[in-house]
């Protein structure tokens, strides 16, 4: 059985994150198009936790599959990914071909989905059903109390700042400093996709798994849609009120955020199940689907076209700026103004990719990990 709403509903996430990465390199954009500063959760911010959802989801149908080296797959899937995050992270920092192995930065995007897989994997594989609930539930529960209440040297317990956090200073710890993130605030004592705050990124992964194994069993019907929508109500409410006492952050990936953004993916997978696969209404969906079966290509080739973008110089001396700001400022910016001129430029660079991404379906080219 193949869930062509979830290819949609990954379609969806991979032109949002093409959106938003791309009118963000601006500073310039509508506040929904730009990440919550610190505390609070924007839809740009749901983006990263609905791919580590739709990741869970996929595992659930693609593992029925598999019999034999399945440990093999998932090894070699998750090596893959982090590899190719490390690749996109020394790409043209210094030179085109030039990979800075002394200060790369070790974690990134494809890196925690990679450990997030992985772990998630495993925990499917080795334990029951019972098991992996109270395992998900322990590792959101142990790491709000850990954050909470272990004191970090010089900052003391409870402080959620970048550097202050019991993540970031596990980070500093077992990550040589070199490795770390160097913006944002950050300056190598932390990282937004660190490896300690990690950890309850597998729970995102988990709940797509449940979520798939419930879609597994049962009947193709408007019931079924309504029942993930009333999960996702149900996620929703549980997140919002455990922000409360642990806020939804997504740099700190708060247990409070991954239950708020597992019901957002719940309420989104519901529609889209509800009229693709049950009301048979898909000449909508078409172009999300496409982009869906090539999530991956797109996703490292628009990462690569921004830096390129970005490195690139027109003009010569003091003088010469971007590429990326030339086309902003010249063909954008000019007349429709900063915030219209990012949006525009975003959205004219998915509709390249929408076309990249309809080449290659024509062709059969679907590149997998």
């Amino acid at each position: 059985m193949r869930l062509s709403s979830l290819d949609v509903f990954r379609g969806i996430t991979i032109a949002a994150m093409i959106l938003v990465n791309m009118a963000g390199v601006a500073g310039e954009v509508y506040p929904p198009l730009a990440h919550a500063d610190w505390h609070g959760c924007t839809p740009t911010d749901l983006v990263f936790p609905f791919f580590l959802f739709i990741i869970g989801v996929a595992m659930s149908f693609s593992f029925s599959k598999y019999s034999e080296k399945v440990y093999l797959r998932i090894f070699r899937r998750a090596a893959i990914l982090f590899v190719l995050g490390l690749l996109l992270n020394g790409f043209w920092n210094q030179g085109i071909w030039t990979f800075d192995l002394s200060n790369i930065r070790m974690m990134g995007v494809l890196q925690r989905i990679s450990l997030a897989y992985l772990f998630a994997s495993i925990a499917v594989l080795k334990l029951p059903p019972k098991g992996q609930w109270i395992l998900a539930g322990a590792l959101l529960i142990g790491y709000w109390l850990t954050m909470m209440y272990i004191p970090v040297p010089d900052y003391g317990a409870g402080v959620l700042t970048r550097t202050g956090n019991f993540g970031a200073y596990i980070d500093r710890l077992i990550i040589p400093q070199a490795h770390l993130y160097a913006a944002d605030g950050y300056e190598r004592l932390g990282d937004p996709e660190g490896l300690f705050s990690t950890i309850p990124a597998i729970v995102n992964v988990l709940a797509g798994y449940f979520t798939g194994e419930w879609i597994r069993n049962q009947p193709v019907k408007t019931r079924t849609s309504i029942g993930l929508a009333l999960f996702g109500i149900g996620c929703l409410i549980i997140g919002w009120t455990w922000g409360w006492t642990f806020p939804i952050n997504k740099k700190l990936w708060t247990s409070s955020y991954v239950v708020f953004s597992s019901g957002w993916a719940l309420l989104l997978l519901a529609a889209c199940y509800e009229l693709i696969e049950v009301r048979q209404i898909r000449r909508w969906s078409k172009a999300f689907e496409i982009m869906g079966l090539n999530a991956i290509a797109l996703f490292t080739a628009s990462i690569l076209l921004i830096k390129i973008l970005v490195r690139t110089k027109i003009g010569t001396g003091e003088t010469a700026i971007s590429t990326y700001n030339w086309i902003y400022q010249n063909i954008f910016a000019s007349w429709a103004g900063t915030l219209n001129g990012s949006f525009l430029f975003a959205l004219v660079t998915l509709l390249f990719w929408l076309a990249i991404a309809y080449l290659m379906y024509r062709q059969s080219w679907f590149l997998k990990v």
